[in-house]
């Protein structure tokens, strides 16, 4: 069966039609690095570990390293599970994001922030929207995310942009096209992932530089589940012969389960642990931030 690409609404069409006709999907290793990422950068400082079920970024003073996924996705739900850098991690910085390209681009962005021994990394999120951000929000953790790998996850369909850690939604972008704020909903984007140096701006605004006698500097990644629509070759369609609407998970196979992230929002539940993060670990929200807005907060901050 034909689907054709076309703008926004049409490719949602054809991402329903798709399911509708039952579409048989095909079955993948899900937590395989090597299938579904490439390294891009580092010169052998990323490594693939264990048949491909684990991977390792290193930053040293010459180079950081990064992969990205080989497919671009058209909304989808993406968990990785990331062990930062342990110890003494001020001025790096580890990343996972969502991003397309070009001087218009759209970005969904989770970045952490090194610090000292004993102090809390700050996870900073953003959104692009047609090449403008200016909308972070930063956040401490309540756990240490150098002992042990946790699932940081982006929920991204039409409706909404959900962050969650563990489970737990920390962030919600709401889309609100209808009062003029731009909303990442028709350029198809990849998975990356990088840790770099950042000493300039990272740990307390670049006040405390890298301690390079610490490095090499490693981050490690054990496992992923990716739940998309995949983007054909061809361009940006749900195209029912190149592309498919699937779900990579840690059970290995790819599946139709797509209702569960696409028509994803914050029901009442999810609104309390929303509320509590917010409420007990924020640290900076651009929506409250009226020096750096002196015009005018963005149109969405009034929005409650």
């Amino acid at each position: 069966m034909a689907c054709l690409s076309g703008p926004l609404v049409s490719s949602t069409a054809c991402l329903f039609l798709v399911l509708l006709v039952g579409h048989l999907l095909l079955a993948a290793n899900a937590s395989n690095f090597n299938k579904n990422f490439l390294i891009t950068w580092g010169d052998g400082r990323a490594k693939v570990l264990g048949d491909g079920q684990q991977l390792t970024l290193s930053l040293d003073r010459v180079s950081g390293s990064g992969f990205q996924s080989k497919n671009q996705y058209l909304f989808g739900k993406i968990d990785m599970q990331i062990k930062l850098v342990p110890g003494d991690s001020s001025g790096t910085v580890t990343t996972f994001y969502l991003s397309s390209t070009g001087p218009f681009h759209d970005e969904i962005d989770l970045e952490f922030l090194g610090n000292q021994t004993g102090q809390p990394y700050i996870l900073h999120t953003n959104v692009y929207s047609h090449g403008k951000g200016n909308r972070e929000e930063q956040f401490y953790l309540w756990f240490d995310p150098r002992e042990d790998f946790h699932t940081y996850s982006v929920t991204w369909n039409p409706q909404n942009i959900i962050f969650s850690v563990d489970g737990t939604p920390i962030r919600q972008f709401k889309n609100m096209e209808s009062i003029g704020v731009p909303f990442p909903n028709k350029q198809p984007m990849r998975i990356y992932s990088s840790l770099w140096d950042a000493e300039d701006w990272a740990t307390e605004g670049g006040r405390i530089k890298t301690d390079w006698t610490k490095a090499p500097f490693t981050a490690s990644y054990g496992g992923f589940s990716i739940n998309v629509c995949k983007i054909s070759p061809r361009g940006n369609s749900c195209a029912a012969s190149k592309s498919t609407v699937t779900t990579a998970s840690a059970g290995g196979a790819y599946s139709n389960n797509v209702n569960s992230w696409m028509n994803e929002e914050i029901d009442s539940t999810n609104q309390e642990k929303l509320n509590w993060v917010r409420q007990n670990y924020m640290v900076y929200n651009y929506c409250t931030d009226t020096n750096r807005f002196p015009q005018g907060l963005p149109p969405e901050c009034n929005v409650s």
